[in-house]
């Protein structure tokens, strides 16, 4: 995670002391393992799979997610200090069904303001295609949160490099889309810019910002073990902490402000995809 933040320029902003407190963010993914990096941060657990009350992982990339967001131990997340509210939706194959996408979408509708949720991790994608009706359901229930002031962060898929790759619900107007900013040169199990890219049929530019993704160390849904795993689903919770962050500084700032602070901070590439560029924690902090 160092690397990580290097990359992304977030130095000065932990030595002004900003670490995501009191910033709730729900994570809908393949559920969370209370590791020691984590257990500390997790508030909530639901589970829309096999409906255990206790929290659980099994698959590791929902534990991954977290730890790359907000993990306090001996791997520092980007928002060491945020609060987790974990969400499972996906099975232990790492696959889900859109219908439990839309139960724990309509959970937090019903429960965002109660657990004061500010960030939504999603760090899931749907092809589309499949069930093309739920689908947008799933994107409207998101747009609906956005519209209520629950900030929204989606991967864009691993489908890459071709244009219109970006994944459900990735291809949303509202929602902010991340991609890969390192996806050059990924490792064994991804094809070489796998990053997914726009624009989307509505001709809208996606993803908006990019991070990165690939060879991220994070917590193991086994024991006290770190993994490395690549995918945009990695870039999206660094973009997420660092959005806690901003939060912490100024709770007031909605969805769209905090887009346009994205936006206005990105750091531009020479060569880089169609998007606003790469994550700039410090310029972005600088502007709040």
């Amino acid at each position: 995670m160092n690397r990580v933040k290097q990359m992304v320029h977030a130095q000065k902003v932990y030595r002004q002391g900003y670490t995501g407190k009191n910033v709730r963010v729900a994570v809908l993914d393949t559920g969370v393992y209370l590791h020691r990096d984590l257990a500390q941060n997790v508030i909530g657990f639901r589970d829309f799979v096999g409906e255990k009350e206790t929290c659980y992982d099994d698959n590791g990339h929902g534990t991954h997610v977290a730890g790359i967001l907000c993990g306090n131990g001996k791997l520092k997340g980007m928002a060491p200090q945020a609060k987790l509210i974990a969400l499972k939706v996906l099975e232990k194959d790492g696959g889900g069904e859109t219908g439990r996408v839309l139960t724990a979408l309509e959970w937090i509708r019903k429960n965002h303001a109660l657990y004061r949720i500010r960030l939504i991790n999603f760090s899931v994608g749907f092809l589309p295609g499949a069930k093309d009706s739920e689908q947008q359901l799933i994107i409207d229930k998101l747009e609906e949160l956005w519209d209520e002031g629950v900030t929204v962060v989606t991967a864009a898929g691993n489908n890459g490099p071709a244009q219109g790759t970006i994944t459900v619900p990735g291809i949303s107007r509202k929602v902010i889309t991340v991609g890969a900013s390192d996806d050059a040169n990924p490792g064994w199990n991804l094809p070489r810019e796998y990053s997914g890219q726009g624009p989307t049929a509505c001709c809208v530019i996606k993803p908006e910002i990019l991070a990165p993704g690939t060879n991220i160390v994070g917590p193991d849904n086994r024991g006290s073990l770190y993994v490395k795993k690549s995918g945009t689903s990695m870039a999206t919770p660094v973009v997420c902490g660092a959005l806690a962050l901003a939060l912490q500084k100024r709770p007031s700032l909605r969805p769209e402000q905090l887009k346009l602070l994205l936006y206005e901070s990105a750091e531009e590439r020479a060569g880089s995809k169609a998007a606003w560029g790469i994550l700039d924690v410090d310029k972005m902090m600088d502007l709040i």
